[in-house]
């Protein structure tokens, strides 16, 4: 062990050894990974192994995807075996609507680039696995790239290749604080003081106590997790090949053989948490007593879906630890208040995952940015206030008690709610209000009768009737909006200007103005839609979504300049939006002085009560977002109602939001634009002020300007009687995929269904025909003009 190492790693299980391996392999060889016992003393040494190429969530996809193709080049690379049986998998579907979903995510999983995936029928499956029940059986999701390793050697292949490369790997050896100097990190361990530049909580089970020591409490939690192994099956004895992967969804259970038996393991639905705080520091090679009575009913379906286990012993019983987070997703990336300080846990499903986790954080921590959209599995993505251990405590369990139950796109899920709610809440939902859910905030989703319950579904919502009487208020007489569910920035000080030309490739607004403005990052990959507010005070507002709050604010912190201040003034600051051809007059009748050009901005006194009020609206209808202090919510929506009565003024909720800014081709955060495209891919390059001498990412985008991407950003017309894209359905030109959707809706005023789309920039024509696949159906397409609705932009500018 050196004294001295530019990062040292904490955790020796699969996570931890893919991050020193990919750190070495990109170049640095300067690196260490303590374990505080020996390497797989945690989840990695009792973790099942098995590895699968589908995934729900796209970018997870793709992360399993790049582990997978890792496996055997770690394994060649290290000269240990690891055991790899690449058997091919089967996800069965004995529902209807699962069958359903099945088939959109094949289509899905082709955007992504996953081929070698196919729909089964019974007969195949079957076929693919003897022992097998199909009763009940209606279809399955066949993957080439399915199977299992064996997980100790795994994580010693990861470890040998990293030390082949220079990495250090130090055993025996807990690390007992961690203390910042200013310039780097003392790392006090049992076997002596390190200094390093950077560390890395891999620790797994452990990783809670790994972050309090830097002040982190992340929100993980430990839960247990069942499976048994057989004795020999002897129809398995009577065949000479492997049986595939299998995951029963309806029967919360995963198979595979193991020798001539095979592992059944069990996702149950009554859950339980273990060591809610973190593993014991003396926890180990040691398993949990099974707890038998507790997952029964799983157990019974088990027996039914495999007739065979009737017939044998369990030779084995594991029930482990492992650690989720709410999503059940990693918690990857940099820390915005610990400097030099990276997470890489949370990782529930390491052996699938740990690959691509190891590549991403190592890509971060070398080049400051990530060669994919690390969104899903960014820290950024959790809040303080979701390090709440009863929030925890109800997220956790009912990710894992929903592994394999199906939500819909249009489904609200109650763990961790209600949380945060804005003043007006209670008063909105005795008027209809259904809300939804952004980072423990309450957000209006529409409004319906009392009595009104949606019904979950893969295709367009019941509750379309009222979204369309929303949409229809708002493109002939008005709507409001709450709109407490935005980001709000306030920047101030003498280098205020100076730091917001330099972070955006924007003009800036001039006084009492407003504007749309672009974040890049150097690479000229986008960092972020928001809109600029210039007061004319001398305090400028960056406007954003509420959920990207902690995301933006690492960015900002990450390029702070002296002289201004940056304040998160998000939950000080709530607001309602008019739009509508009678906006004007509603905004007029209370304080007829008020007059904004489009993209105005300043302070006007409504009644008792001193706004801030922009003249611009997403819905593409003549407009007014006026903001109040919280504890003026209540008081601003009232007043707007009461005003609103002789105008035919109706509330409206985000599901109406969607329809009607898709109407006017206008992109949004997580959807069309991520931080793995760029502006002109995405159109947001007609944002950019090219005469700027100096902002963050120019060099990159000039560089773009004069070669145009492949791909860029359309608006499509479906033939889509019943149901809407939700992005990444693949879009084909006579069987040739070209490119993909990133969001969909119903257009109510146009009367079509409509998606944005990137796509090959051959087919961006208006008029172009084409083919999408929605809900698993290939629906006829066509490249629309920009904004279907309005395209000229009158409507909002009158």
């Amino acid at each position: 062990m050196n004294d001295q190492y530019r990062v040292v790693v904490i955790g020796g299980g699969v996570v931890g050894a893919s991050v020193l391996y990919h750190l070495a392999k990109f170049g640095w060889t300067d690196v260490a990974l303590i374990e505080r016992n020996v390497l797989t003393a945690g989840s990695s040494w009792h973790a099942a192994g098995g590895i699968h190429a589908l995934n729900a969530d796209p970018n997870m996809a793709a992360l399993q995807a790049y582990t997978i193709d890792l496996l055997s080049e770690v394994e060649a690379e290290s000269g240990i075996d690891i055991g790899l049986h690449m058997t091919g998998g089967i996800t069965v579907a004995c529902d209807p609507n699962r069958w359903e979903w099945l088939q959109g995510a094949y289509r899905t999983f082709q955007t992504i680039g996953i081929e070698d995936c196919h729909l089964m029928s019974v007969e195949e499956i079957k076929e693919k696995c003897p022992i097998m029940s199909t009763e009940g059986v209606i279809g399955g999701l066949w993957a080439d790239r399915e199977g299992y390793v064996d997980t100790t050697g795994t994580v010693h292949a990861y470890a040998r290749a990293a030390k082949k490369r220079g990495a250090d790997i130090i055993e025996h050896n807990r690390v007992l604080e961690l203390n910042w100097k200013g310039s780097a990190w003392e790392v006090v361990t049992e076997k002596g003081t390190i200094t390093a530049e950077h560390v890395v909580n891999a620790g797994g089970l452990w990783a809670k106590q790994n972050g309090r020591m830097v002040g982190l409490d992340l929100p993980v939690s430990p839960l247990s997790h069942h499976y048994f192994l057989t004795e020999t099956i002897p129809e398995l004895e009577a065949i000479d090949f492997e049986v595939p992967m299998t995951v029963d969804l309806e029967g919360f259970t995963y198979m595979r053989q193991d020798k001539k038996g095979i592992l059944v393991g069990i996702y149950e639905t009554d859950h339980q948490h273990w060591m809610m705080d973190g593993a014991p520091w003396n926890y180990g090679i040691e398993l949990l007593q099974e707890d038998t009575d507790r997952i029964e009913n799983e157990l019974t379906l088990a027996f039914e879906r495999y007739p065979c286990l009737s017939d044998v012993g369990i030779s084995s019983w594991v029930n482990g630890a492992f650690t989720f987070s709410p999503d059940g997703n990693p918690l990857v990336g940099p820390v915005e208040s610990v400097p030099n300080y990276w997470l890489a846990c949370g990782v529930m499903a390491g052996f699938l995952q740990g690959g691509g986790v190891g590549k991403t954080l190592a890509e971060w921590m070398i080049h400051g940015d990530t060669e994919t959209d690390a969104w899903s599995m960014d820290i950024a993505r959790y809040g303080p206030h979701q390090s709440n251990k009863e929030y925890i405590k109800q997220t956790t369990g009912q990710f894992y008690s929903r592994r394999f139950v199906m939500t819909y796109p249009n489904e609200q899920l109650p763990a961790g709610r209600p949380l945060r709610m804005a003043p007006a809440h209670d008063a909105m939902t005795e008027a209809g209000c259904r809300w939804g859910t952004s980072w423990g905030l309450e957000t209006p989703l529409y409004f319906a009768p009392k009595d009104f319950e949606e019904t979950p579904s893969l295709n367009r919502s019941d509750a379309s009737p009222f979204v369309k009487a929303e949409c229809k208020a708002v493109r002939e007489k008005a709507g409001l909006l709450d709109i407490t569910g935005f980001s709000r920035f306030e920047v101030y000080g003498p280098g205020a200007e100076d730091w917001l030309n330099h972070v955006f490739a924007t003009k800036l607004p001039k006084a009492g103005r407003s504007r749309l403005a672009v974040m890049l990052s150097p690479e000229g990959k986008v960092k972020g839609d928001l809109t600029l507010f210039n007061w004319g005070d001398g305090t400028w507002w960056i406007m954003g979504s509420y959920y990207l709050r902690k995301w933006h604010k690492r960015w900002f912190h990450d390029n702070e300049a002296p002289n201004m201040v940056i304040r998160d003034v998000s939950d000080d600051v709530c607001g309602f939006a008019v739009a509508g051809p009678n906006a004007k007059a509603i905004i007029q009748s209370i304080q007829p002085e008020l007059s904004l050009p489009f993209m105005g901005c300043g302070t006007y006194d409504l009644g008792l009560l001193r706004c801030k009020i922009g003249r611009l609206s997403v819905t593409g209808e003549h407009g007014y977002e006026i903001h109040c202090r919280a504890n003026e919510h209540i008081a601003l929506r009232r007043m707007l109602l009461e005003a609103g009565n002789d105008h035919d003024l109706k509330e409206i909720g985000f599901n109406a939001m969607l329809s009607l800014r898709i109407e006017k081709s206008y992109g949004v955060w997580s959807a069309e634009f991520t931080q793995d495209r760029t502006a002109a891919m995405t159109g947001m390059d007609r944002w950019i002020d090219w005469e700027k001498p100096d902002f963050v990412g120019r060099d990159a985008a000039i560089a773009e300007r004069e070669n145009q991407p492949e791909h860029v950003l359309v608006t499509l017309g479906l033939d889509s009687p019943d149901a809407d894209c939700g992005g990444y359905e693949p879009v084909w030109s006579n069987g040739k995929r070209i490119g993909f959707t990133t969001s969909g809706a119903f257009g109510y005023t146009v009367g079509q269904s409509i998606a944005m789309a990137l796509v090959d920039k051959e087919y961006a024509d208006s008029g172009t025909k084409l083919s999408v696949h929605v809900v698993g159906v290939e629906r006829p397409a066509t490249v629309l003009e920009s904004s279907p609705y309005d395209p000229k932009g009158i409507a909002m500018r009158i």
